[in-house]
């Protein structure tokens, strides 16, 4: 009897991890596995502390991981999965794998240097304060990725085989559609990942890649993201409203702080504001982008041209690179870093991380955000338990290198930079299927937000919908297939 086991995303927006088990005695110590996805738990402290807890299988015990793409919810524990002892393929597209290559050992950076702040401070109950991986143990996981392009089936065993089809969500992102079985008895599963804006030209402006996931699919099991089960996205243009703010703060002489996530929300931004600066809706003031990791990034992006949206192939024509615009610098170097800080002047700085769990970004707020006449502008979701969380929903102070930092500078938000659609989004992309799973499992959500989509599909689509809970398994063999 085949089963998936939900380790992580059930009840949760992050550690994204679905094990598939071909074959079960009942101990479940037998049987082919596959984990789909490997992600970090991120937040709250109770769910960070699910990264250091062992699966309920010995990591040597799985066969291979099927990855979705790049994001660390996603892909940040695969250097801890190695660490305990997998060592089979993980396979991923190209761009994918690119930015693994980055986001990985960055991961195991920042980890290194928590670690050495705890035991410098003596700020943990642990001693000593250890990394969940290191830097050098994130680069060696590097050797186990295998390269898979859209559309091709990968036969890993001769009752297992899978796909990966667009995801449209981040560059290289997918969704991996599996097959069991043979001829007969074959069970199609579906797991999406995170799933892209639909028709993102016209509600989500600013996309650097294609948009849309793919129409029509079939599948027996679906497995699904539901990270806005329970909010809307403005469909409103974000840019004149960020032209707005971005004027007003350079007219009070202030400067504009934006914490981003480093792949794709980092990319958007920066040839939005290139593209307000060519229409003259803000002024060429200096933009810097402050994270090694995004600059990276960007060189990976710029290889991967057949994937950009029409807006950004046009604005590469016009403007040529970003690596090479006139008043936008990639600062590579601490000590570039450091300079930032030592202006004054008007500016936009965008670093990581997205949430202001760490990074250089942590700086810059320490430096800014006492000062009323500057802006911090929040692109992203802010996870509950994250410090990005804390400052836009309104806190006086926020704790910053274990210093009480008062905000004063104006916070913001705009929800328009998602790149997870939204319920009326997916709906829309359902109604395509050619026809009903037998059964859906919502993941990668809150429980709020988890609940309402179901809610929301069970009445628009009449599909047999549940909700995913963390450690629980569902039986595939059990469930009749409308594809045999």
């Amino acid at each position: 009897m085949a089963y998936i086991q939900f380790l992580g995303a059930a009840g949760v927006v992050t550690g994204s991890k679905h094990l598939i088990n071909t074959t079960d005695d009942g101990s479940g110590s037998n049987g082919y596995q596959v984990l789909i996805d490997c992600g970090l738990f991120q937040g709250q402290k109770e769910w960070r502390e699910r990264n250091w807890q062992n699966l309920p299988l010995p990591s040597q015990q799985i066969d291979a991981v099927i990855l979705t793409h790049a994001h660390l919810d996603h892909s940040g524990w695969i250097p801890r999965l190695v660490k305990q002892g997998f060592s089979g393929p993980i396979y991923a597209t190209q761009p994918t794998i690119d930015l693994c290559a980055i986001l990985l050992p960055d991961s195991g950076h920042l980890q290194e240097e928590d670690a050495a702040f705890h035991n410098k401070h003596q700020t943990s109950k642990h001693r000593p304060a250890l990394p969940l991986y290191n830097f050098a143990e994130a680069q060696q996981c590097m050797q186990y990725f295998r390269p898979v392009e859209f559309g091709e089936i990968v036969q890993l065993r001769p009752d297992f085989s899978f796909r990966f089809v667009r995801a449209a969500h981040i560059l290289g992102s997918s969704m991996a559609e599996i097959s069991l079985g043979g001829e007969g008895n074959r069970q199609r599963l579906l797991f999406t990942g995170d799933v892209g804006r639909v028709r993102a030209s016209e509600v989500a402006p600013g996309r650097v890649v294609r948009s849309g996931p793919n129409e029509g699919e079939a599948t027996d099991i679906l497995v699904m993201e539901s990270t806005y089960g329970n909010r809307l996205h403005p469909k409103t243009d974000p840019r004149p409203e960020l032209a707005r703010m971005i004027r007003e703060t350079v007219q009070r002489g202030g400067c504009v702080v934006i914490p981003a996530f480093a792949v794709e929300r980092t990319q958007k931004l920066l040839f939005m504001l290139k593209a307000l600066m060519v229409a003259g809706d803000i002024p060429n003031l200096p933009v810097h982008t402050d994270s090694p990791m995004a600059i990276e990034a960007v060189k990976i992006f710029l290889k991967y041209a057949d994937e950009f949206s029409v807006e950004t192939k046009e604005l590469i024509a016009k403007c040529g690179s970003p690596l090479t615009w006139n008043g936008f610098f990639f600062d590579t170097t601490p000590e570039e870093s450091k300079k930032i800080n030592n202006s004054h002047f008007p500016m936009i700085i965008v670093s990581s991380s997205g949430m202001a769990t760490g990074g250089r970004i942590l700086h810059h707020l320490a430096q800014r955000l006492p000062d009323p006449k500057n802006l911090v502008l929040f692109i992203g979701f802010q996870s509950p338990g994250t410090r990005g969380f804390t400052i836009k929903n309104g806190a006086r102070e926020v704790k910053i290198f274990g210093q009480s930092i008062p905000v004063r500078a104006q916070v913001a938000s705009l929800e328009q930079f998602s790149d997870h659609a939204d319920t009326p989004e997916l709906l829309e992309w359902l109604h395509t299927f050619k026809q009903s799973p037998s059964k859906t499992y919502l993941v990668h959500g809150e429980p709020a937000a988890s609940a309402a989509l179901r809610q929301s599909m069970v009445q628009a689509l009449g599909w047999h919908v549940e909700i995913a809970q963390y450690m629980q398994r569902v039986s595939v063999t059990a469930v009749q297939g409308a594809l045999r």
